[in-house]
Formats: C-alpha cells, sequence, structure tokens
C-alpha cells in the first residue's frame, strides 16, 4: 500500500508537495511501521496500543485521500481503489486487534486456574 501511494503521489501538484503530499506520506508509512514498532513490544498491551495507533494513522490516509479526490488531485477511480485496499487492511487490522485482546482474557484465565496451590502437599511432589 505504502509503494502504491508514493506512485500515487507523484501526479499531485507540485503546490501539495510540502502539504498534503507531506501528510499522506506520513500517515501511509505509519500504518506498517507502527504495526512493527508494536510487535517488537514485550506484552500483548503494548502491541495492541500500537495497532490502535495504525489503525488511526489508516483512517488518517483515508480521509486525505477523499480530501485529494474532493481537490481533483485523484479521480474517483483512484480513490475507490485505495478504499478497497484500506477497507481490506482495516478488517485484517480490527482481526488483529481482536484475537489479541481474546487471547489476552483467555490467556489470563487459564493461567490462574491452571497453577497448582504453593501448599507444602504441593510442593513435595515436586
Amino acid at each position: 500500500m505504502v509503494l502504491d501511494v508514493y506512485k500515487l503521489l507523484q501526479s499531485f501538484p507540485k503546490i501539495e508537495v510540502y502539504s498534503l503530499v507531506d501528510q499522506i506520506k506520513r500517515a501511509a508509512y505509519s500504518v506498517p511501521a507502527n504495526i512493527v514498532e508494536g510487535c517488537s513490544k514485550k506484552s500483548k498491551k503494548e502491541f495492541r496500543r500500537y495497532l490502535y495507533i495504525s489503525r488511526g494513522s489508516l483512517e488518517e490516509l483515508r480521509y486525505f485521500l477523499l480530501l485529494s479526490r474532493d481537490l481533483n488531485d485523484i479521480s474517483r477511480e483512484e480513490q475507490g481503489n485505495f478504499e478497497e485496499k484500506l477497507t481490506e487492511i482495516s478488517y485484517l487490522l480490527n482481526q488483529l486487534i481482536k484475537s489479541l485482546t481474546s487471547t489476552t482474557s483467555r490467556t489470563s484465565i487459564t493461567s490462574r486456574t491452571s497453577r497448582p496451590l504453593n501448599t507444602s502437599k504441593n510442593w513435595r511432589k515436586t
């Protein structure tokens, strides 16, 4: 997606290079960058936080592409093509967030109930 955005931006008017083009670039590369950064964190909770940031950047990109269409910098067809990609990426991000939330809940419950009690009787058996 990021490479497609960069290709699209080559046709933008020069007047937009330091304003709208810059904002679109930042939003576009922020989506995967936040996923990568979040993946390197120690906990699922931190990872989820970065996924939410990534989702916010995705929505920001969506808005900037709509604005670009309204300003006639891109065609309806180009914006529509990106909208399809953004919708798919948004869905995948939401599913990943959901899976991390579900896993976190299950793991914490399971880990609490599956540990043996720390009694002297249990301790001697191990």
